[in-house]
């Protein structure tokens, strides 16, 4: 076991995984939170390849949701946008991305891996979840007043579920020998990529629902015409 002031001193990095088809400024919203509350050194964004739960939806080219998350995150200090994913086309789980993240960081880097309520109540349907939970601290990041159910969980995962408070999501656990499940609301507005897709296509405005850099690169590319 590492000394508690070695454990207390390593980085902490959190992954933040998603189509981001495109990112928006909801993605930021939770993104600039976590790095706040979790005293993050780095959030990686990590847009996935092809994930293999959305195959129903052609969605767009690696390229531009690599484009649009470095234009989203430019001013960011402490945001990245990984290729681990797209680097890797042919190994689109979970699990094999937090294995690779956890090579490339070093054992001297706290992980966290960020996801959405819907994601995480799903997460018994992934390939190897407990490969995931055993690895790393995971952020579940929702809506406030929403309730968000561990009982799909296997012991002793439901019972590393730590529900931060909504007036203090700073009071994290202090055993840093354990992963946890970190319940956090930091969801405050309804922007969604499914509902800037669809704005596209209708011809209406999507300013404001994303970064500005991303709103031009949308309109300059004529990405979701169709």
């Amino acid at each position: 076991m590492k000394p508690l002031a070695k454990l207390m001193a390593e980085r902490r990095v959190a992954a933040f995984g998603g189509t981001f088809d495109p990112i928006h400024n909801g993605h930021l919203e939770v993104a600039r939170a976590i790095v706040r509350n979790f005293a993050l050194d780095q959030l990686l964004v990590v847009p996935a390849h092809k994930p293999p739960h959305k195959q129903a939806r052609e969605i767009s080219h690696a390229y531009h949701r690599y484009a649009m998350a470095t234009l989203a995150t430019i001013d960011e200090p402490r945001m990245l946008v990984s290729t681990v994913e797209l680097d890797a086309p042919d190994r689109p789980y979970t699990f094999e991305t937090v294995e690779r993240l956890e090579s490339l960081l070093g054992s001297d880097t706290r992980l966290f891996f960020v996801m959405g309520a819907d994601s995480f109540e799903e997460m018994n349907t992934w390939r190897e979840p407990g490969r995931i939970l055993s690895k790393v601290d995971v952020i579940v990041a929702t809506r406030p007043g929403h309730a968000v159910k561990s009982s799909h969980l296997d012991e002793p995962f439901r019972s590393s579920v730590i529900d931060l408070p909504e007036s203090n999501a700073k009071e994290l656990s202090s055993d840093f020998t354990r992963r946890r499940i970190y319940i956090a609301r930091y969801v405050n507005n309804d922007i969604s990529s499914t509902d800037i897709r669809k704005r596209v296509r209708q011809n209406e405005s999507i300013d404001g629902l994303a970064p500005a850099r991303v709103v031009d690169y949308i309109r300059k590319y004529e990405l979701y015409k169709r």
